[in-house]
């Protein structure tokens, strides 16, 4: 069993392979997008049944404006349409949603949609949803060294502490992802929350993501209740004391 705790706190999940679940079936790659936001609602409902407090979600990343102009367009409108239809019944069961990453280079609507679905949810509770769009690992910690370095000027970066940047990433109020998923069948994270998954246990699945339901989110939880998460330590460091015969 996990010596922490036999369900994780936080999950991060690279939701790939829409593209490829739609080519696979001979359909254009738009509809495994949105197929693949289809199966967003899915998972948090899951995640919030399991009183599981953290889902941050790989959306976009900074790299994929490479893609062909109208898989970006249709990307950008799922993302409108994921904020008009879900969040009004997502706020009514206390999810509450964050979007991470530069937003500077999304159209001024969208824009003004995450900051009203931001502002109308930032009282619940129950299930932090972050959403990582137009995000990358690299582009946090870069933009946390400038915030540090503008937060305390005359200072240099000998100055500098792992507290003092972790303190300016983009989920600095978040706990560390305990169980990153990624779909699709790839063994890689992606630029994906590069300093937060220092410790974090990565687990890669075939399964495209319209295909990962809550029988695939079970068997990754399983998977994880068997970690023995040690942060440097040995195994007899954390292993229960044992008890006492009575």
């Amino acid at each position: 069993m996990s010596t922490e705790s036999s369900l994780p706190q936080h999950i991060a999940i690279i939701m790939d392979g829409n593209g490829r679940w739609a080519k696979k079936r001979f359909l254009p790659r738009t509809v495994g997008h949105v197929k693949g936001a289809a199966g967003v609602r899915r998972i948090v409902k899951a995640c919030a049944d399991r009183d599981i407090r953290y889902l941050t979600l790989f959306a976009f990343s900074t790299e994929n404006w490479r893609r062909p102009p109208e898989e970006v367009s249709t990307l950008m409108d799922l993302f409108v349409q994921y904020l008009q239809k879900e969040m009004a019944d997502m706020s009514s069961e206390g999810v509450r949603l964050r979007v991470i990453g530069d937003r500077s280079a999304f159209p001024a609507d969208l824009q003004a949609r995450i900051a009203a679905a931001e502002q109308a949810t930032a009282h619940n509770t129950t299930l932090h949803l972050t959403v990582a769009a137009n995000y990358g690992g690299q582009w946090d910690i870069l933009q946390a060294t400038r915030a540090w370095q503008t937060a305390n000027p005359g200072c240099t970066l000998d100055d500098l502490h792992e507290a003092d940047l972790a303190a300016h990433l983009s989920t600095a109020d978040l706990p560390d992802p305990d169980l990153l998923i990624r779909t699709g069948g790839e063994s890689r994270i992606s630029n994906f929350l590069l300093w937060q998954c220092a410790y974090t246990e990565l687990y890669f699945v075939d399964d495209y993501w319209p295909d990962f339901d809550e029988a695939s989110l079970v068997k990754a939880l399983t998977w994880f209740a068997s970690r023995v998460r040690r942060f440097g330590r040995t195994d007899e460091q954390v292993a229960p004391a044992p008890t006492a015969a009575t």
